[in-house]
């Protein structure tokens, strides 16, 4: 044990332990999603698919996202934190074989919805779950492992999809057993899925869905594990204080009473979880190999770009691990809007230039070629030190314990509801407005989340989560 705070001994040995598998989540979560990335060829060619079709298939694991955040912000406050994970964990192991093993789109989509569902509850319940459980010093800081966790999953999605399509000359090639090398790259998840599910049963609940509960015991049984018997009772009693103890934790929370609207914190969750996916940033893990091979790249150097840029994405959510706690959270969103807004239109400016080869690719010089490669990784690891992070940590350590799991519902649905439309509009403004246009609103949704973050967004570094305010 280290010593914290008066009375406050932290375990870190078991604070990290509990913290690597919680974010097991978000790996799963980014390697569920980079997945479809370098697969589009083969599901375009198998299932005979349109450019609409293909958006369909892409986006339909964001419906799935939005209804499982949804759905798991309420569970987490019925049945607990961990035995949420818990179905998400067995939820990616049905999708992993679902997806690879689908014989017709619609049975693509039904797997890709119900992977859908898993992503969904891991987005929100990891980095909750890692906030109830950890000090309020380092918060910042282990929340934000999420983010790493996260791209570390889209990366090693990318490197699986890589070797996959080299070892089988090509994403449609046949592979182990005769299946060709895209449905592996779907089976391939049931590895790390398969790891989540059996260490999540290593694991406490959250103690303060305990409390929420009535379970002050065990309660008080995880915090002493955590912290220490004193600073364990003194805890317990501020959680109980903070907790309305007429009711239990409801969707009607949100809404203040007074007014009858929702509460202007509900409004400030919502707009972070929509902005960060109104800068685009999910066309560079769900299209990133299409992009690149749209401005000439081959499918062999659009992979290995992926990779780079997944690779520069992680470096740059290690420095945010560093600064989150120093500098704090709302400094971070802003740079990462004031650069964004940059590099996007500076991509948007650059592929302005192109003109249309023959095989319908964009033909741009080589130096312009360079600005948006350039930019876009600049653009990646912006997002990765500011929004990517920082959205996650502060939706998770927000909102107050009442309304925690109900804010997190809403939340989480407006953020891959967001998800959804830009990804499954991507193919088809590709087509017929081109990138310029399409990457200069995502430079204005860059721009125009520093003003909303300026006006509607509060500092919650170093706070204990029982000091947050509706």
């Amino acid at each position: 044990m280290d010593q914290g705070k008066a009375g406050q001994r932290v375990n870190v040995a078991f604070i990290a332990a509990i913290v690597a598998v919680a974010t097991i989540g978000g790996f799963m979560f980014g390697y569920d999603s980079g997945v479809i990335n370098g697969t589009q060829e083969g599901i375009e060619k198998t299932f005979e698919l349109s450019e609409l079709g293909t958006g369909v298939n892409v986006g339909a694991i964001l419906i799935g996202c939005a209804v499982g955040a949804f759905l798991a912000g309420r569970m987490a406050d019925l049945i607990g934190r961990r035995n949420v994970m818990l179905i998400a964990a067995a939820i990616f192991v049905l999708s992993a074989l679902g997806t690879g093993g689908a014989g017709s789109s619609a049975m693509f989509i039904l797997a890709r919805f119900i992977g859908g569902l898993g992503v969904g509850a891991a987005s929100v319940l990891s980095p909750a779950y890692i906030s109830e459980v950890t000090p309020a010093g380092i918060r910042g800081r282990l929340s934000s492992i999420q983010q790493v966790m996260i791209i570390t999953g889209l990366t090693a999605a990318f490197l699986a999809n890589y070797l996959l399509a080299k070892w089988a000359n090509g994403s449609t090639g046949d592979f182990w057993m005769g299946y060709p090398a895209w449905r592996w790259m779907f089976w391939m998840q049931l590895i790390p899925a398969t790891i989540f599910l059996i260490s999540l049963m290593l694991i406490p609940e959250s103690p303060r869905f305990l409390v929420s509960k009535g379970r002050i015991e065990q309660a008080e049984g995880v915090l002493t594990r955590l912290f220490g018997p004193d600073f364990a009772r003194t805890k317990v009693a501020e959680i109980r204080g903070s907790l309305a103890e007429d009711h239990r934790p409801r969707l009607s929370d949100l809404i203040d009473p007074s007014s009858g609207r929702l509460r202007l914190i509900v409004w400030a969750g919502i707009g972070l979880a929509v902005f960060q996916q109104l800068v685009g940033i999910n066309i560079v893990f769900y299209y990133g190999a299409v992009l690149w091979r749209a401005v000439g790249y081959t499918e062999s150097d659009a992979l290995a770009t992926n990779i780079i840029s997944g690779t520069v994405s992680i470096l740059a959510c290690l420095v945010a691990i560093a600064a989150i706690d120093k500098i704090g959270r709302k400094p971070m969103l802003l740079i990462g809007s004031a650069g964004m807004a940059i590099t996007l239109g500076l991509m948007a400016i650059a592929f302005s230039t192109g003109t249309l080869g023959a095989d319908g690719t964009l033909q741009m010089s080589s130096g312009m070629g360079l600005l948006a490669f350039y930019s876009a990784i600049a653009y990646a690891a912006l997002f990765n030190f500011s929004w990517g992070p920082v959205m996650w940590v502060m939706l998770g350590e927000m909102f107050p314990n009442q309304m925690r799991g109900s804010g997190l519902a809403v939340s989480g649905f407006a953020q891959w509801i967001a998800n959804f439309a830009i990804v499954v509009s991507f193919p088809w403004l590709l087509k017929n407005i081109g990138l310029p246009v399409t990457y200069g609103f995502y430079a204005v949704s860059a721009a125009v989340s520093f003003v909303f973050v300026m006006k509607l967004v509060h500092e919650t570094r170093g706070r204990e989560l029982e000091e947050m305010q509706g």
